[in-house]
């Protein structure tokens, strides 16, 4: 199955206190350490994988679990009073708990505060009309802040829906914007190397798409794992190779990758049985 691009939001700066935040913080440090700690199990519990602002040190999760979502607002909620990346971890906590004014809410606040992902996850809610009412134009304005930005979501949609005002997207500049960006992005690495795997945008090219899925990979970014081991399962772009691909589907599927672990799946249980229509009824394992 291959990952959509259309509208990516985050199912992916720094960590930014206000002044009236930074002088209570100081004249109080217990209160620093409570502020922190509650970031922490913010971080631990909805960070974004994608998300610029994340520390290179939190590894973040696809989605907030159901069972993680009241701890993660509590915790968020008071995070974001000195965070915009608490802010945008609260809206991911709402979202998951289908309280989506309450998320928009707080991505506004976020993305006023200079959060790529939030202008990201507002410009989806605009384009989708998820939450308010759909607005292509306000979903342009708010992918062309957070692409300008050098966000790689940004960038693939605003491509996808017609940057720069043009009647259809632009997946050549989409291309172009990302190559920038994947200098050092393992999101912009794996979608760019999406781009070229499906030749969108330009020539299709599985070696330079391997090589920047590997890349990304080596940054245990979940869907580039997925990717690598699918090419390493066929041997797209480079060598074939079974070992490597189940490893790298575990390492994705580890990460809450959902096509990695159908990938796995497949690979123990590779036969399956149709009905008469030819629909698909189940897996048999040996």
């Amino acid at each position: 199955m291959k990952p959509s691009r259309r509208l990516l939001s985050a199912a992916t700066g720094r960590i930014v206190l206000s002044a009236l935040a930074a002088v209570v913080s100081l004249a109080d440090p217990s209160q620093l350490r409570a502020q922190s700690a509650d970031l922490v199990l913010c971080d631990r519990l909805a960070a974004d994988p994608a998300d610029p602002d994340k520390p290179a040190d939190v590894k973040g999760v696809p989605d907030v679990a159901p069972a993680d979502i009241a701890t993660a607002i509590k915790f968020c909620k008071t995070a974001a009073g000195s965070s915009r990346r608490g802010l945008y971890q609260l809206g991911r906590a709402y979202a998951a708990n289908r309280q989506l004014p309450e998320a928009i809410a707080a991505w506004r606040k976020a993305a006023d505060k200079g959060s790529t992902s939030a202008m990201v996850e507002l410009g989806v809610a605009y384009g989708t009309g998820s939450g308010v009412a759909q607005d292509e134009a306000q979903a342009r304005k708010l992918f062309e802040r957070a692409a300008q930005a050098g966000n790689p979501r940004g960038i693939s949609n605003l491509a996808a829906l017609g940057g720069g005002g043009a009647a259809s997207p632009d997946p050549a500049r989409a291309r172009e914007l990302l190559a920038k960006a994947a200098e050092t992005n393992a999101e912009a690495q794996y979608q760019l190397g999406l781009m070229l795997a499906d030749g969108t945008g330009g020539p299709q090219d599985d070696s330079a798409a391997r090589n920047l899925f590997e890349k990304a990979a080596a940054q245990n970014h979940p869907g580039a794992l997925e990717r690598m081991g699918a090419f390493a399962q066929e041997g797209r772009g480079g060598a074939k190779d079974s070992d490597a691909a189940k490893a790298y589907y575990q390492r994705a599927a580890a990460l809450g990758n959902e096509d990695a672990k159908k990938a796995l799946k497949r690979l123990e249980c590779p036969y399956t049985i149709k009905d008469k229509r030819g629909n698909f009824v189940t897996n048999l394992c040996f």
